[in-house]
């Protein structure tokens, strides 16, 4: 029988709601009540449309940052099965390409120009958009953006395409990081102006998929699924010796199932948060974005008002910058597998979520 010590912390269940957003964050003493979540819980403020193909489909989405005007900043959100869409950010669709199977996106902005990579599972390539951040402003003021079918460059992948991050790096130029669907290998590319070269290829001990990099710290994070179910830090040297990485998490710590999307959330220069889509419990870990990369806490997407919540995320993307009242700290856009809708009860295709990141430091107690 239970001492009344732990029935008063089993019953130390608390709802606060934040008058502005509604947002409820649930605690439980030592999660002794059944059904009862341990986890801080933060809403979604928005939700894209469901994608066009069904089941497995919606993927990674990747957002863009309009300096000029940042309330008409974009995400951009793979459909896995058929191409890309291009949302604003109340999630209202902009545009929409077919462009094959295109698993990750992630982008780049260099003086005055944007770089768009993605990996193409139907051609086994590397693709590879360049715009005009003035044009990409401009059709967001129209609400009209899509990716042409044309790409600036596309490089043939020798591995089983898979995820794709791209990176900035003063030293080593515009890179691109490919990862194998079924294999451990890790293409790295560059952009030349001669197109897209690939300089080296890696082994990360098994499959992996989703991966961001950090370009002021100069190191690549990958999240191994399948085998191991870790996510490394790689420090990337100018000899591209990745030899030596670092094992942030693993199953036996705060991972659930399989390590999916991971992105980045910059507080500097150099510090800020690892965000990772811990797929298998369908919550967030945060890390500490420097060595020894500590564990900072998890919270889960909760259904609140008329956005379900968010289950078996895929990938993710995060920005810290003011974008409009909504985000005020920036924004977390996640993949959601369920979909869950509100009047069936019942999975409608894939989405993506929209997230305000101030009620993620919020319920975290971050900085």
């Amino acid at each position: 029988m239970r001492s009344l010590k732990q029935l008063i912390k089993a019953f130390a269940l608390y709802t606060m709601i934040n008058k502005k957003t509604g947002i409820a964050l649930v605690f439980c003493g030592l999660a002794l009540i059944s059904g009862c979540s341990s986890l801080v819980q933060v809403p979604a403020l928005y939700e894209t449309p469901q994608v066009i193909s069904p089941d497995d489909a919606a993927d990674d989405p990747a957002i863009w940052l309009n300096s000029a005007v940042p309330a008409q900043s974009l995400i951009l959100g793979t459909d896995k099965q058929s191409g890309v869409y291009s949302y604003n950010l109340q999630g209202e669709t902009v545009g929409y390409t077919e462009l094959g199977k295109i698993n990750n996106i992630d982008t780049r902005s260099i003086d005055t120009y944007t770089y768009i990579v993605a990996s193409n599972r139907t051609q086994q390539s590397v693709d590879l958009w360049r715009f005009a951040d003035s044009a990409m402003a401009e059709a967001a003021a129209k609400g009209d953006f899509s990716l042409p079918a044309k790409r600036f460059m596309q490089g043939q992948s020798e591995i089983d395409i898979y995820g794709a991050c791209m990176g900035l790096d003063k030293r080593l130029g515009l890179l691109a990081f490919v990862t194998e669907d079924e294999g451990p290998r890790v293409e790295v590319w560059k952009t030349t102006a001669d197109g897209l070269k690939l300089l080296h290829t890696f082994d990360n001990g098994g499959e992996s998929e989703g991966c961001v990099y950090d370009d002021e710290n100069h190191t690549l994070l990958i999240s191994e699924e399948e085998v191991n179910g870790v996510l490394r830090a790689y420090p990337v040297t100018e000899a591209l010796d990745f030899s030596n990485p670092v094992i942030i998490d693993s199953r036996e710590g705060n991972i659930g199932g399989d390590p999916e999307g991971v992105t980045l959330y910059k507080t500097s220069a150099t510090e800020g948060y690892i965000i990772l889509s811990s797929q298998g419990d369908s919550k967030f870990n945060l890390y500490s974005r420097t060595a020894p990369y500590a564990y900072l806490g998890s919270f889960e997407v909760a259904e609140v008002g008329t956005v379900d919540g968010v289950s078996i995320t895929d990938g993710i993307a995060a920005i810290n910058y003011p974008l409009n009242e909504d985000f005020p700290r920036g924004l977390l856009v996640v993949q959601d597998n369920d979909n869950i809708s509100k009047k069936k009860r019942k999975p409608k295709r894939q989405n993506f979520k929209l997230i305000s990141f101030a009620d993620v430091i919020e319920a975290l107690q971050l900085k």
